[in-house]
This record gives C-alpha cells, structure tokens and sequence, in this order.
C-alpha cells in the first residue's frame, strides 16, 4: 500500500511542529533564527595597588611630581588673587583623583558608578576643587564692575591743570624726535656693524624710553641668537646693551665688563620670570623693562600687581621690584620708595584702561549705557614725554560720540602714577597725523604718533616725517585747537621758526613771539657777503658769511632748501647751537627776507659728485664739520 501524506489545511496537519515551517526556529517568513544568548561573564574587579596608605601616598607622590613641573614651567603666582593659582589647584585634584582610580582598580558600574567611586576615594581633593569653585565665583561677583562701578571710577586719581601753565617749552636737548619703530631700525643697523656679535646675537624690540643723563633715550637689552648660541655664550652672559639718544639718533652699542646673566632671554634658573618667582612666590608682576641707572648699570623693573577691588578686579601697581642684570641681586621697594632714576613702574596700557574706567563709570554705570552724559575715553595710542627727570605719557581723552575731536589729553608720570588732565578741545591725534602728511604728500612721507608740546603757549602736536626707509626726513607741527595751522621743517628748528611765523598769521601769538630764538640756540641776522658751495658724503653744503663776520656757517641743501636760492646782498637770519665756536659752525636753519622754499624731494642723478669736491671750482673740503672745529675754507669768492 502507497504511503500518502496529506498537507491539505484543515486534516490535521499542524506545520508548526516542524522548525522550518515557521516553529520555533525560525519565522514562516523565512527569517533566520536569532543566535542563542551566551552567558554573562562576570568581569573581574581590577586589583588594587597595596593597601590604602600605600595607595595615598603613590598618589600624592604623582601629583607633588605633576605640580612641580607645572610650577617650574607655568611659574603661577602662589596669591589667592591671582587665577594662575585656581587652575594650578584644579591641575592638581585632578591629577590625584587620576592616580586614585588608577591604584585603586577602577572600581564601579558604568559612568555613575565611577562616579561614586572617585567620590569615595578623593574627598578631600573634591571638597577643594568645589571650595575654590565658590570662592571664585565669589570674588568674581565681589568685583564685578556692574555693581562696583564706583571704585573702577576711582582707580587713578586725576588733577585738572592749564597746560600752558604747568607744561614749560621743551628745550631741544629733551625733545624726543625718534619713535620706537625707527629706534628698532636704528638699533638693527648698529648691531649690524659689529662684526663679533651680529652672528650670535640679536636685539629684543621692547625698547624702553627713559631719561639717562639729562637726555631722552631708549634702550633694550641684547638676546641670544638662538638655543645653540645661548648654549655656547651663556658662561659670559649678554655683552652689551644697545642706547639711541633720541634727541641725535646715535645708536650705541655699550659693552659691558660683565655680562648680563639675568634677562628675558635666559632659560632654566637664570630666566628673568623664574628668578623672580623663587625670590617672591607670591607676587604678581607686570612685564619686566628695561633701565638702566644713571651710571649705566642694567637692570630690570618688574611692577608689582595689586587687585584692589573684590578678588580679581581693579588691576593695579604697587611698588616694583628692581633686578641688577648681571648680578640677578633683587630689592623690592614699595610705592613712593622707587629711586629716582626709574622712568618706568605704570604700564601705558594700564593707566588708560584706568583711564577709561574713569571716563565710563565716573556718573554710574547705568550712565555708561543709557544717556552716556560726560561719558570720555582714550583715543588710540599714546606716547611719551621727559618732563624734568620723569617720562610722563600723553595720550588724547574723546567723547565716547565722537571719533575726529577731542576734548582733552592726560600726562601721567609713569614712575609715580600722578595724572593730570588738561582740557582743550581740538583734533585728534589721527587727524593732526593727517594734516602733516597732506603738507608734504608729494614726498610720500608717513607721520609718527604726535607728541604734545607747548610752543609760545600754545598746545601742539609734533611729529616726525618719515620716508619709505623708516628713518626720519623731516618734521611736522599742527596747531590742536585748530589743525589746518601746519608747519613743516627739515630741522626742528626750522620747523618751530615756520610754525610761529603760521602762529603769527593767524594770530594767535603777537609778531615778536615769532621771533624768538628756539631754546638751546642762538642767532644771528644780517646781509650776505659771501655764499661758498662744496658738496660732502654726497650732499649740497652751502657755507653762508654775513657782513662785518668771519665766520661760515654751513647749511645743507637737502635739510634748507631756501640756501640753493639765496643770493650775496640777501638779509638772512641763521640760528645754530647756542656756545659754538668756530670759524664754520653748523647752521639748524635759515630764513630770508622775502623768500620761501618748500622741501623737495631729491631726484636720483645718473652721476654723483664725490665727497669732499666743491661743486664749481675749489679745494677739497672736510668731510664733517663739528662745533668749534677751526677749518679754514678755500673755494669761489
């Protein structure tokens, strides 16, 4: 008999009994079956390191190791004012709760469950991280300037004054006529010329303007060249420091006796920073400069930092610490104690931003959003002046509305922080730098940052000219309270002869002002009687005699233009410096009767006479003429 199996529906087949027809095994779609689950293996706790003192102690080994390095390298200041010292902290609770879950076997479920576990673990490095949390919110809030506008306003304390009053004409010998980008060039030339330290050495740029002797100059300290030549030349230290005077643009490079050991550009124990934080662990300094004293030894001011309002606002200076260069020998003198011979404690930056604080908050601070009555600030940039023994810094105040005006400038004795407002409404640096530029555009010139002077009375901004080289051509004088008065000058003293003759005629001062003699000069008036020509180190030299004189005065063509036009029988005035003697004596400027030269801008020629041969017949002439010096002169009659 056949066997026969019937699959019809409903004669008791039930296909679910087979695995491949949609049992258990597997969907009637076709579907795999999913894979058999495998048992949970349990996992293992990691094995603690030792026992718990063991524990503690490795831990604390690793941070103490962390720290140290941190330290030496970051250098925080240990001052609950400083915010270095909070994430040095932090470093630290973090570094040990590290080494915690490491030594202790990573103990835990999951994410919460680590959590837990390092909670148990690192109490105390938690409960100090969560303290120095509070605190610095804390004392954050406590100097919050929204609710502490008052004592931002206070910050530096301003006295009115009337310029003309307290600011005294400038004498030449303490006029600064160098900024600090044509000091930087001057300096790299110089170096340049010294064939022992060019290859090993180069010149930090952080100049810094001071009074040395009487004079305005800058100086900066040398630096290494490189790791290698700091490898090679750190036994005898940095040789020399580099001086500009700032007044005749001589650059000097002043070698010293004994090397500098203790700068910026050490490293290790001997880097400035380091040495100043194993010497005072919690002080804050500001940027270390430059000085040097009155007998030309090196050192370093490093300003100390205050925070005078809640625990992290109201920057300011109290006291300086002086570091010798070469001996690394540091004193801490408080505020009112600094010697004499320090120009420089108050950084510019700060006594502006102070400033402005001032400016901003000084009737509220709702003020200094809603309505801003009397609200002022600094205009951009500033500079700086020698008045008696002090650098002071000038920089102009403008609404906080207007951008082309201002409404006066502050001095502020960078030494002692005494600050003066003096007000005068007037153009704004930038415009004054515009309307001297225009005077000469046709020579391309590019003016400096004002400085503000005070000639017959009247406050001034004087600046530099400066051609594509980057060293100064001429020199520039603006009226502020009316800056379309314009005087320009090859010479300081030209330019000041040019500037009141501009006063006058548009009087402002009275005829016999414009006469007077620049300080630190004298003059002389009279007619031609003889005009010589010779040509030096490839410039134009005309050598002017008066009647009734024997005396030559020497005047050069590319700094006095009027000389090339002038005629025998002209009546000139000629100033030169005061107490020369000599039968040729250098001429500062010329002025004529009835005749007028603008500066020109000298054109390349094809042939160059050379130096020391008269132009038109004649003997050889001396290459320099210094004050005093008898030359006898030979040449046309």
């Amino acid at each position: 008999m056949p066997f026969h199996i019937n699959f019809t529906p409903g004669n008791g087949f039930d296909p679910t009994g087979f695995g491949a027809f949609g049992g258990a095994q597997g969907g009637g779609d076709g579907t795999p079956p999913p894979p058999p689950r495998r048992p949970k293996k349990e996992r293992k706790a990691r094995k603690a390191v030792g026992n718990r003192f063991t524990r503690v102690l490795l831990n604390l080994l690793v941070t103490l190791v962390v720290g140290l390095v941190y330290f030496y390298v970051n250098l925080p200041a240990l001052n609950f004012q400083s915010q270095d010292l909070y994430v040095f902290l932090l470093l630290l609770c973090a570094v040990y709760c590290g080494c915690a879950v490491f030594t202790s076997g990573f103990q835990g479920e999951g994410a919460k469950g680590y959590f837990h576990f390092v909670k148990k673990q690192c109490t105390a490095p938690f409960s100090l991280a969560l303290a120095m949390l509070i605190v610095t919110a804390a004392g954050s809030l406590a100097g919050w300037v929204v609710i502490r506008a008052k004592s931002y306003s206070e910050l530096l304390p301003i006295q009115t004054g009337d310029f003309t009053q307290e600011v005294d004409e400038i004498s030449y010998d303490q006029n600064p006529m160098l900024d600090a980008d044509s000091a930087v060039l001057l300096g790299n030339r110089k170096l340049g010329e010294l064939a022992d330290m060019v290859s090993q050495f180069e010149i930090l740029s952080t100049y810094t303007q001071i009074n040395y002797r009487g004079r305005p100059v800058r100086v900066t300290s040398l630096a290494y060249g490189d790791v290698i030549k700091w490898f090679t030349n750190r036994a005898q230290g940095l040789p020399a420091y580099i001086i500009i005077d700032m007044v005749t643009q001589d650059a000097d490079v002043i070698r010293l006796p004994e090397g500098m050991k203790y700068t910026v550009a050490e490293h290790f124990n001997r880097n400035l920073y380091r040495h100043l934080r194993f010497q005072f662990p919690s002080m804050m300094f500001d940027a270390p400069v430059f000085e040097i004293d009155e007998e030309g030894v090196p050192y370093w001011v490093s300003g100390r930092i205050v925070k005078t309002i809640g625990l992290f606002g109201g920057t300011d200076i109290r006291g300086a610490v002086l570091t010798n260069a070469i001996t690394g020998e540091s004193r801490y003198y408080d505020h009112g104690e600094v010697p004499t011979w320090v120009d420089r404690v108050y950084n510019s930056d700060l006594i502006m931003q102070q400033y402005d604080y001032y400016g901003s908050y000084h009737n509220g601070f709702l003020n200094s959003i809603f309505g801003q009555r009397n609200v002022t600030q600094t205009t951009d940039g500033f500079n700086y002046i020698a008045i008696g023994e002090d650098v002071y810094m000038y920089t102009g105040v403008t609404s906080v509305t207007s951008d082309q005006s201002i409404v006066g400038f502050l001095l502020c004795n960078q030494r002692t922080k005494e600050t003066h407002f003096y007000s005068i409404a007037g153009a704004t640096e930038q415009s004054a730098q515009g309307s001297a530029q225009s005077k000469v555009q046709q020579m391309n010139y590019k003016a400096t940052f004002p400085l503000l002077l005070n000639i017959a009375e009247q406050p001034t901004y004087f600046m530099a000219l400066k051609g594509a080289d980057g060293l100064v051509k001429m020199y520039a004088m603006v009226n502020v309270a009316q800056y379309q008065i314009v005087a320009t000058g090859s010479t300081l003293a030209e330019c000041e002869i040019n500037y009141r003759t501009a006063l006058a005629d548009n009087k402002l001062i009275d005829g016999d002002q414009a006469e007077i003699v620049p300080s630190g000069q004298d003059e002389v008036a009279g007619a031609l009687a003889e005009i010589r020509t010779a040509v030096m180190d490839g410039n134009s030299y005309y050598f002017l005699r008066l009647e009734g004189a024997d005396t030559f005065y020497a005047v050069s063509a590319a700094k006095n233009p009027l000389a090339a036009i002038l005629d025998v029988g002209d009546r000139v005035r000629i100033a030169y410096t005061a107490g020369s003697e000599g039968s040729i004596l250098t001429a500062a400027s010329v002025t004529a009767e009835g005749k007028a030269a603008e500066p020109v801008a000298p054109k390349p020629s094809a042939e160059t006479p050379e130096p020391g041969v008269p132009e038109t017949g004649g003997t050889e002439l001396p290459q320099e003429i210094p004050g005093g010096t008898q030359v006898p002169i030979y040449g046309i009659g």
